[in-house]
């Protein structure tokens, strides 16, 4: 069952923080996770998920249903959502006030709400479905925006009141997002504070900023600042102590500069005692509305977003031309982010200009299709083998799918390992018929160029700075993850025959018969041992 979130100060768990964690267990109250960064049930990030859960409460944090998609919600990515609720049991689970897709288009960003009695409809209808999927009320967050649209008919905080009020969902409120908001649009926060029941808040959210010309922009990237700590203050005396996170996303700082902001936020929550505390509630979802003019506005947005000379929405407010550059600015920023962490060999070998440009070329020719963004890069290799300006660098195809391989190794299934001693008790005429199958997160790759060679001269400890000679020769690879860490193995042509054959189900002695016939003097008891030490094939 999941452990109770009592009203204290908690952090996200990012990456960047497992080892901290892991080896000294901090003191903090919970732990948010984003929900889509967990969607694989196995893998490194699952595996220390599901260890951290024992000694936390978790909170999961979604950010790719966009609730308020009136053409483009998915059904499948709800059910990938509920299958992380019911395996992690969290105490909490939020998502935002936002849209996020047009009819199968994800443009994997929280993007701005209509504020108006066709949207509320529609949200209150969403809600009801996520919550009977999930069977449990969920909390709904204020997001940060740089522009309202011009038929909005009520300020953010009436429509999350109501929305609350008519669906049984909580209330997530951003205090850094009510403040963000107040600097772009105009709007008063401790208004908008006053507007919300006490007894529907259910978790409290705070965060760094990003002074702009433009705007100010919610980035997650600094500590919280002084305005929003006030501004803290004031909610807390509106709704009690509530918990509270503090969110910390990009530019990470190490551990403990976060947990001394979270200490910070503690303190002020040690002052407090609940007023009425969010309970929450499962209301009967009622019937989706039409949204026909929600769905236009939305499919302008987004049309909008990937051709400059679409024509906008209608927006209020001044300097609109310039805000809306900031979400093609974020969409790009998405692209070029995301590939950048599946693909670092490739972008160290064409700069960061020119993946910068890659990313955009392939966002617009192939969009996200996805709410998982980890999805984004499937089909990164064949665009680059397509793409005139890459046919200079001939290898990069190759070098993509070998880091495709390695990002899909990083979320395979775990499996255990083949022990030595379960094949040494086999007769050789048993281990012959023998069919032995490779670890989930192996792969195998074939190139017409030395790409592992060069992949590995990328990596510290690995002959980094080795570069090939000659780049245009023939090599194959094999990945694997023994003990988590995916692995790049360089293989000659007769192994790599040899353990494609298993992987096609034939059995142990016809693939030792491909391998021989690939290289009569196959070293078996050699390959063997790399396999078994590498955790290439599963019991």
């Amino acid at each position: 069952m999941p452990q109770p979130l009592r009203a204290l100060a908690g952090v996200g768990l990012r990456a960047a923080h497992y080892r901290d964690f892991l080896e000294c267990r901090p003191k903090v109250g919970w732990l948010e996770v984003h929900t889509e960064n967990y969607l694989q049930p196995s893998g490194w990030d699952s595996h220390v998920l599901q260890t951290l859960r024992q000694d936390y409460p978790v909170s999961l944090h979604g950010v790719g249903l966009g609730l308020g998609s009136a053409r483009g919600f998915s059904e499948a990515h709800l059910q990938r959502v509920r299958a992380v609720v019911e395996r992690i049991e969290p105490a909490l689970v939020s998502e935002h006030l936002c849209w996020g897709a047009v009819a199968q288009q994800q443009l994997n960003d929280l993007l701005p709400l209509a504020l108006n009695g066709a949207a509320l409809e529609l949200l209150c209808a969403r809600v009801g479905r996520v919550q009977d999927v999930l069977k449990r009320p969920i909390l709904l967050e204020n997001v940060s925006t740089y522009l309202r649209f011009a038929d909005d008919a009520m300020s953010e905080a009436q429509f999350l009141a109501e929305l609350a009020r008519r669906s049984g969902c909580g209330l997530l409120l951003d205090i850094n997002n009510l403040y963000v908001n107040q600097c772009n649009h105009g709007e008063d926060a401790l208004l908008a504070l006053q507007s919300i029941a006490p007894g529907s808040v259910g978790e409290l959210h705070l965060g760094g900023h990003l002074l702009t010309p433009q705007a100010v922009i919610d980035h997650h990237g600094a500590a919280v600042a002084d305005p929003v700590w006030h501004l803290y203050a004031a909610a807390l005396l509106r709704f009690g102590a509530v918990p509270t996170l503090v969110e910390w996303d990009t530019h990470l700082p190490p551990l403990d500069i976060l947990l001394g902001e979270a200490d910070k936020a503690q303190a002020m929550l040690a002052r407090h005692a609940p007023h009425s505390p969010w309970q929450g509630a499962l209301l009967a979802a009622p019937p989706a509305a039409p949204a026909e003019a929600l769905a236009q506005q939305q499919q302008a947005f987004a049309t909008a977003l990937f051709d400059t000379l679409a024509a906008l929405p209608s927006f209020a407010g001044e300097a609109v031309l310039e805000r809306f550059a900031l979400y093609r600015g974020n969409l790009s920023a998405t692209w070029r982010r995301t590939l950048g962490h599946a693909y670092p060999v490739v972008l160290a070998l064409v700069g960061e200009d020119f993946f910068a440009g890659l990313a955009r070329a392939y966002g617009r020719k192939m969009p996200s299709d996805s709410a998982d963004l980890q999805q984004f890069g499937a089909r990164f290799a064949d665009f680059l083998a397509a793409f005139p300006p890459v046919a200079v660098v001939p290898y990069l195809p190759d070098m993509a799918r070998l880091e495709w391989a390695l990002h899909l190794a990083h979320y395979a299934p775990d499996a255990q390992a083949l022990a030595p001693d379960s094949l040494a008790a086999l007769h050789p005429d048993q281990l012959e018929v023998r069919h032995l199958t490779l670890h989930p997160a192996c792969a195998l790759l074939a190139s017409d160029w030395q790409v592992a060679a060069l992949w590995q001269a990328h990596q510290e400890g690995l002959g980094q700075g080795m570069f090939p000679h000659d780049m245009q020769v023939a090599s194959w690879a094999l990945v694997c993850r023994p003990h988590w860490k995916a692995q790049v193995l360089l293989v000659d042509a007769a192994a790599h025959a040899a353990l494609l054959a298993l992987q096609q189900g034939q059995t142990f002695g016809a693939a030792l018969d491909v391998a021989f016939e690939r290289d009569p003097a196959f070293d078996l008891a050699t390959h063997l041992r790399q396999w078994l030490v590498h955790a290439v094939l599963a019991a």
